[in-house]
């Protein structure tokens, strides 16, 4: 059975040449099989990023098979198009029996730090929800606030469907918030970057400083990182492209 409970975070190593063509529902399957039926994938957005909030979402679909069908195309959010992620998230919506997003602020990213912000930002997305999930699966991450069965997937987006689905939300809805704040703040190139440390959000904050929305406790001014971050999708380098 492909679902272990872990109760420490602690994964076991993970051989990724053995990641599949796109994430599938091996998990759900084995779990659905043992009779639970309310599986909640969970994602975030923006840990990596230099300004906004962080996202997470959670996503519970249905507990058959054929919703792969309706899903087909729904993979790791930063392997995906902006029209893709749009285009798939009208699809999850749709499909999913439930579905919702938590956000941490600025403050309580500077506050509390990135990880136990994401934890928050994944802990408000699972109370949000509509339905009770029975086990959580999530990507790279434990939640010991909340008393459900776990499963930690190390490159999850990869693997589970129900997880590539919250990483499409996750990453729909910041990138909507940070669309907004580039209003807000003009100047930072935000609806382009969506908050990441590339070389033109960089030279901006040496030029401009940082607003409220960058996050103080992240080093916002490191002039040897003026080069565009090869680690990010290509929707998040800011490029023509």
């Amino acid at each position: 059975m492909p679902c272990v409970e872990f109760t420490t975070e602690t994964m076991p190593k993970f051989d990724r040449s053995l990641l599949p063509a796109e994430p599938d529902l091996s998990f759900e399957l084995a779990l659905w099989g043992a009779g639970l039926h309310v599986i909640a994938g969970i994602d975030e957005a923006g840990r990596g990023a230099l300004a906004g909030p962080v996202a997470a979402a959670a996503v519970v679909l249905p507990p058959d098979e054929t919703i792969a069908s309706h899903l087909a195309g729904v993979r790791d959010s930063k392997q995906m198009t902006p029209v893709q992620r749009e285009q798939t998230r009208e699809r999850i919506i749709q499909h999913a029996i439930a579905w919702a997003v938590g956000l941490s602020t600025i403050e309580e990213i500077d506050q509390l730090g990135i990880l136990p912000a994401t934890k928050l930002a994944a802990c408000r997305a699972v109370e949000s929800l509509d339905l009770t999930p029975e086990h959580l699966l999530l990507d790279y991450l434990f939640l010991p606030e909340i008393s459900i069965p776990q499963t930690a997937l190390i490159k999850g987006d990869c693997r589970s469907l129900s997880i590539a689905a919250a990483s499409v939300l996750a990453k729909t809805t910041r990138d909507a918030i940070l669309l907004e704040l580039d209003q807000t703040y003009p100047g930072y190139g935000f609806a382009r970057h969506k908050g990441y440390g590339t070389a033109a959000h960089r030279a901006a904050l040496i030029r401009l400083g940082a607003c409220p929305v960058h996050r103080l406790s992240f080093t916002l001014y490191d002039e040897s990182s003026l080069h565009i971050d090869e680690t990010l999708p290509d929707s998040e380098k800011l490029t023509d492209g």
